[in-house]
């Protein structure tokens, strides 16, 4: 499984609250907030809203805990130790499959997924027998790796297909050890502005409109307060929109949270937009398709069972 994802943090100092998720540091403080997150462009919204707290008049704290892995962040998760994350969308899916209270209330990011080759790698079918990098089985990288080889006429199992820690997978495939891979930003454009990769397929090419990183909520924690929850989905909506800006401040932002190359961050944001994030049903239902078919799930969660557009919705009309 994915391992370790080296970054440098700019998130304020932990604040000390109360012991699990959202929490108060006391009578007549803000509630905290605690979500989960990996130092990926995929969480945007998330930096940009951290960043930008103290300028706002939320009726909480926000509280950033970053992650050095999937199964870390999930585990935090589903025991309840923090309120929500950012999460790659199949295993919060999962998750809920097996009987963690999750809802998912808005999307990551849109696109921003590149499939990188080493340099002598003409098209698909040249992968055959090589080593290709992906962050986890449960990840729509796995999936794009999938279709990228059908279209192609390939099977899976044509390529083989390893579970790789994406901070490692830029030197793998410079020193040979991996013939390609996809993963999330900015990890694809650090390979590209070296020199040691180019882009095969963006994700767009092969999946458009693909279902991704979200962000997720705990049952629990919108039962307990749903207003309070609803406000911090507005906030999160409202830094979605700054994070598309994309200018001099929001990348100074991003910065902060990832530790990555001036022109690697240009790159990646590129290919990435946070405009709309509202998980419409059609994409879901298309990727609920696909874990069937990749054998990764037998009853993936419904969109109605996992879903949940009601703050998204609601914050649009407030708008």
């Amino acid at each position: 499984m994915l391992s370790t994802i080296t970054a440098c943090s700019g998130a304020k100092e932990n604040r000390p609250s109360s012991a699990g998720a959202a929490g108060t540091g006391g009578s007549g403080e803000k509630p905290v907030i605690k979500i989960g997150y990996l130092p990926i462009t995929h969480a945007a919204p998330l930096y940009i809203a951290d960043a930008f707290e103290e300028e706002s008049d939320w009726p909480f704290t926000l509280e950033l805990i970053k992650f050095g892995s999937w199964p870390d962040l999930m585990h935090a998760l589903n025991t309840g130790n923090i309120d929500g994350a950012s999460v790659l969308i199949e295993l919060a899916m999962k998750a809920k499959e097996q009987g963690i209270g999750l809802k998912a209330v808005a999307l990551g990011h849109k696109d921003g997924n590149v499939l990188v080759v080493a340099n002598d790698i003409g098209k698909t079918e040249d992968l055959k027998g090589k080593p290709f990098a992906i962050p986890s089985r449960f990840s729509t990288h796995n999936i794009l790796l999938y279709q990228m080889l059908k279209n192609a006429g390939m099977a899976y199992s044509d390529v083989q297909a390893v579970e790789l820690a994406p901070a490692e997978m830029p030197a793998a495939l410079s020193e040979g050890r991996i013939a390609g891979y996809v993963v999330a930003e900015p990890f694809g454009a650090i390979s590209v502005v070296a020199g040691k990769g180019k882009v095969l397929y963006q994700s767009g090419e092969i999946w458009e409109n693909s279902v991704d990183c979200g962000l997720v909520l705990r049952d629990a924690f919108i039962g307990k307060d749903r207003e309070l929850a609803q406000a911090f989905v507005n906030a999160y909506l409202e830094a979605g929109r700054k994070a598309e800006h994309k200018s001099e401040d929001e990348r100074a932002v991003l910065k902060k949270y990832m530790n990555v190359d001036d022109k690697v961050l240009e790159l990646s944001l590129q290919w990435i937009a946070y405009d709309e994030l509202r998980l419409d049903e059609e994409s879901y239902e298309r990727l609920r398709v696909y874990l069937r078919e990749m054998g990764l799930s037998e009853n993936p969660p419904t969109f109605g069972d996992f879903v949940d557009n009601s703050f998204i919705d609601a914050a649009a009309g407030a708008s």
